[in-house]
């Protein structure tokens, strides 16, 4: 089991048991990869230019904006970890998710430019020098892989993932020009790029839509995915002394720190004192829920007969 993770034995869900440490590390893995990317974008440039090679050049922008994306998502780790304040009493966590949405909104135009010069080198194929697009192509291919790898030790943050996609757009784009450079060295059939392009586009379409999808939903508040409300609700109606639990809200700062409200109705011999503590240690325990406001009420709740009815989520 991974270090940064404690899992449930009865559900089997996994959560980070230290966010700081977490974000402190994923913060240093983007802050690598963005000068390794930034780095070879300027060596890709150059080569581009000198080579007068278009797929190189397109390459090199493909890999500035991504060097833009990581470096957004790095900042905004960065960021997250300032303390609260009275106006941001929650802190600056959510600035991850924000960045991580702009992140999959990058990536969809990058698909959508992918797509566009793809349709047009089709149409109207360009020469390229193969020779030295291969030897820049393949030393983007390394810095890539390096840079894949360092990410994949941080695959439980949502920025690490948008920043993942973004370097494996890179990869599959120097593995697509070196095969475009040797298929025109050996055959000079130009076309081979921009199909090569094609495929590219269509694998990044549904990494782009899973980077939205994901950050999307914890912008709207929506329910981390390693929480079960159903599973919660239930657990915490077991507790000695709760007799049902309602308005019951779960939400994530960030996809690592859920945050949860609820009120309890409980039996009137019970401890107040007592039951908070053991609500407040199946929360943490069972589901990773470190932060929770806890409503104690004996009888009928106020807020259901001073208000409207609330419907429960289901």
């Amino acid at each position: 089991m991974n270090r940064a993770e404690d899992r449930d034995g009865d559900t089997g869900r996994s959560f980070p048991s230290s966010p700081d440490g977490g974000e402190r590390r994923n913060q240093a893995l983007l802050g690598r990869v963005f000068v390794l990317i930034a780095g070879f974008a300027v060596v890709e440039i150059i080569g581009g230019i000198l080579s007068n090679s278009l797929t190189l050049l397109a390459d090199a922008g493909h890999m500035v904006l991504d060097a833009a994306a990581l470096g957004l998502a790095w900042g905004a780790l960065w960021l997250s970890g300032r303390p609260a304040t009275a106006s941001l009493t929650y802190g600056h966590h959510r600035v991850q998710v924000m960045a991580a949405f702009l992140n999959g909104l990058a990536l969809a135009l990058l698909v959508l430019w992918i797509l566009k010069e793809a349709f047009e080198r089709v149409l109207e194929p360009q020469a390229m020098a193969p020779v030295p697009a291969l030897i820049v192509a393949t030393i983007g291919l390394i810095v890539n892989l390096i840079a894949y790898r360092w990410l994949g030790h941080g695959k439980d943050n949502i920025n690490v993932q948008a920043a993942a996609l973004h370097v494996l757009g890179d990869l599959l784009g120097s593995l697509a020009a070196i095969t475009a450079a040797l298929t025109v060295h050996f055959t000079g059939w130009t076309r081979v790029d921009p199909l090569l392009a094609l495929v590219i586009a269509a694998i990044l379409i549904r990494g782009t839509w899973r980077v939205l999808k994901a950050s999307g939903h914890l912008l709207l508040q929506g329910v981390p995915n390693a929480v079960s409300t159903n599973d919660l609700r239930t657990a915490l109606a077991a507790t000695p002394g709760v007799i049902e639990v309602h308005h019951l809200h779960v939400w994530g700062l960030t996809a690592e720190r859920p945050v949860a409200t609820l009120h309890a109705r409980i039996a009137d011999e019970a401890d107040r004192q007592t039951v908070t503590a053991a609500l407040k240690t199946a929360l943490r325990e069972g589901f990773g829920v470190a932060h929770s406001t806890i409503q104690l009420e004996r009888g009928e709740c106020p807020d259901c007969t001073n208000q409207p009815q609330v419907h429960e989520p289901r």
